[in-house]
């Protein structure tokens, strides 16, 4: 840290030119960045993908489609709408098949029907590909376009306008925190650029990353909203220090000790949301991943610019950070929170009782939480993808009923009189089941129920002919396709049971299922057996960094289960918010990743301020080895910058509160309800009150050496 220091007072213009110039060129590359982004990130790989892949390249199933509402308007003439619009979308070149509701009945109804764009191979330009789809619908009355690609496609336009609305409703408040903060324009700026720095870098970096890499939308949205917060926050405490500082040593010195111990305490906060946010790797779902790679991405380059162009920033500006000042800052501030400290801890049982029961109300909704994979609820209602979506659904789709694709394989010829009989073993081991609705095979198609009349027909070369169409739809080499359709929606769980129950079965041949109910029992498997061990890498890595940070056992394992129960009644106020809709907000189930999510992101950002507060606490403990006192001034010369660090940080993320995607939405409210929470009950009452009960313990550590000659000062009576 001390030749950090000394690089930035002896080369400090070259440092802030470095930087320009690394601004500038990155800054480049960020502009690039949304067209990078593809897709929700809800991939796994597995038997579903598996599947997915051979009815693409086998059975003909395409990779991707764009979908046609047609709604009658009063014109009456539904029928020549679609033609005309079908024989200008079959033109466009990506599209191979047209699926089209005049040649299957069951794609048309007396006033609505719809269409299917089929592509082969997913466009590279798949953005170039809705817009013509769209030139050509906008033409015409009644036309919609959705499906998959255009649903994808809009919540990313939703995710760059949701960007914008966050950054001018939370930067503007962020500053006017800064300015009571600090009473200077100037001071209240610097941590604003810092911050936006950081993002831009970030952005930066990760559209190169893009270029191998599948990157989820949801990037956009929680990589400024990381960046942006812990930027700030890291920019506060250290000026905020820095100015301490200052009062007595010139801008050399100044700079030299805010690095040796406020950038001090920047790292180890950092190595805190750094570890949280990696700990998501082990997971192998592409939204975990590529958030866990942005946010790695963002914390790395926010605590670069924080001990590297902060400081040489406040270097440069020397006594000048003060210049001016609108808002007289109460000095008085300090004395406020020794007094409400002492208050604390003279009270300690009373209050951790009075907190904790606060935690417990806000855990019991928990209990009722339902969780679900977002789809296309995460649009919000205003986007025509969306609306034109849910009508296809609603009369077309079966919401109620869900498709699985079973795909055997068998070496030997399935029109065989073997392969025949086991065909029918397979037909006879599905429709045992009570889910199972429906199940297409060719001896549905040809209404003939045993193999071995089946077997005799298709000796017959007029039979084997009328039947060819249905048999190249089932049969494609060794493999066997056969669809089910099950009388359940694909979210839930005897969806999902039955997917597991399918995955131990003995089955008369070697298979393979498929479809959106396999789909979400490998997401909801995948995340429930990997969770533990993301967690448990986040609190043995937290404990082990604190452990070594404060030469404390205590301290840490307080700071990892106040962090515990804290989160867990965030998500028991979500429950409250979300599910029952409350002030105004759309009623909606918990996105499946934000439990993971917000715990990683929040884990690490609420040891921000542990690490800062008990880097104080330790402070005056090493000076006067009286825990009583140095809770007391630990707590009084640095709460009125956590509070005001946490409001900045609820206040970006919040802002998220009035964005439009809901996993967004939820994941920024989250946040910043975990923070508030975290800022208030945790920080100022059960840290002080815990201090207080455990006294000389929290300071405990085998092997310590103690210094023989330990100065004590009484001051418990002050």
């Amino acid at each position: 840290m001390n030749s950090i220091a000394s690089a930035i007072v002896k080369a400090n213009k070259g440092l802030l030119f470095f930087w320009l110039a690394i601004v500038i060129v990155f800054g480049y590359f960020a502009l690039d960045l949304a067209s990078k982004l593809e897709g929700d990130g809800f991939r796994t790989s597995g038997e579903y993908e598996e599947v997915e892949e051979m009815l693409n390249e086998q059975f003909g199933f395409p990779k991707s489609s764009i979908l046609l509402l047609f709604e009658d308007e009063g014109d009456g003439d539904l029928q020549g709408t679609i033609t005309d619009v079908l024989d200008e979308a079959q033109d466009v070149s990506e599209v191979t098949t047209v699926s089209s509701p005049l040649d299957d009945e069951s794609m048309l109804k007396e006033d609505v029907a719809y269409a299917s764009l089929n592509m082969e191979e997913e466009s590279e330009d798949m953005k170039a590909v809705i817009k013509e789809v769209r030139s050509i619908a906008d033409r015409y009355s009644g036309v919609s376009v959705t499906g998959a690609p255009v649903i994808s496609e809009d919540i990313n336009k939703a995710s760059q306008d949701d960007l914008k609305t966050a950054e001018l409703i939370g930067l503007p408040v962020a500053l006017l925190v800064l300015l009571f903060a600090f009473g200077s324009v100037v001071a209240s700026i610097v941590p604003v650029i810092v911050g936006g720095v950081t993002v831009v870098l970030a952005f930066g970096v990760l559209t190169l990353i893009g270029d191998s890499v599948n990157l989820s939308v949801f990037l956009l949205n929680v990589v400024p909203m990381v960046g942006l917060a812990l930027s700030i926050d890291f920019a506060l405490l250290f000026i905020n220090r820095y100015r301490e500082e200052l009062i007595s040593k010139d801008p050399a010195d100044a700079i030299r000790t805010t690095i040796l111990t406020a950038g001090r305490s920047i790292i180890f906060s950092a190595m805190c949301v750094f570890i949280g946010l990696g700990a998501m790797m082990v997971i192998q779902i592409d939204i975990f991943q590529t958030i866990a790679l942005g946010g790695m991405v963002v914390v790395f380059i926010a605590v670069l610019t924080a001990l590297t162009l902060l400081p040489s920033i406040l270097f440069l500006l020397g006594h000048r950070i003060n210049k001016w000042k609108v808002i007289k800052v109460d000095q008085s501030s300090v004395g406020r929170w020794r007094t409400f400290a002492k208050w604390v801890m003279k009270r300690p049982i009373i209050v951790s009782i009075v907190a904790f029961g606060v935690l417990i109300v806000g855990i019991l909704p928990i209990q009722n939480m339902n969780l679900s994979i977002p789809t296309i609820e995460s649009l919000p209602e205003s986007y025509d993808s969306r609306v034109a979506y849910e009508s296809i659904e609603e009369e077309f789709l079966s919401p109620e009923q869900s498709q699985v694709y079973l795909i055997a394989n068998r070496n030997g010829d399935w029109l065989s009189e073997e392969g025949l009989d086991t065909w029918e073993q397979l037909k006879e081991e599905v429709t045992s089941e009570d889910l199972v609705t429906s199940v297409s095979t060719l001896f549905s198609v040809s209404d003939i129920e045993s193999s071995g009349e089946l077997f005799q027909a298709l000796k017959q070369e007029q039979t084997k002919s009328q039947l060819e169409p249905a048999i190249n739809r089932f049969v494609q080499d060794d493999q066997l396709l056969i669809p089910i359709t099950l009388d359940t929606e694909a979210d839930t769980d005897e969806a999902q049971s039955l997917m597991r129950e399918w995955n131990e079965k003995d089955w008369s041949a070697d298979v393979r299922i498929g479809g959106q109910p396999k789909f979400n029992q490998e997401i909801y498997d995948e995340i429930y057996d990997k969770v533990g061990i993301s967690v448990a890498i986040i609190l043995g890595s937290t404990f082990t960094i604190l452990m070594l940070a404060f030469k404390s056992i205590l301290i840490p394992l307080k700071a990892i289960f106040m962090n515990v129960i804290g989160l867990t009644s965030t998500f028991g106020v979500l429950v409250l918010l979300f599910q029952n809709g409350l002030f105004g907000l759309e009623e909606a189930d918990i996105a499946l990743v934000l439990p993971v999510l917000v715990f990683s992101l929040v884990f690490g950002l609420s040891m921000d301020y542990e690490v800062f507060l008990i880097s104080r606490i330790h402070e005056f403990y090493q000076e006067t080895k009286d825990n009583h006192y140095s809770t007391v001034e630990g707590l009084a010369n640095t709460s009125k910058i956590i509070t005001s660090a946490a409001l900045i940080m609820i206040v970006i993320t919040g802002a998220f509160a009035f964005t439009n995607v809901m996993p967004v939405k939820q994941i920024g409210i989250g946040i910043a309800i975990a923070i508030f929470i975290d800022a208030t009950i945790i920080r100022l009452l059960l840290v002080p009150s815990l201090m207080k009960l455990l006294g000389e313990l929290n300071w405990w550590f085998p092997f310590k050496k103690e210094r023989a000659n330990k100065v004590k000062k009484e001051r418990h009576s002050n």
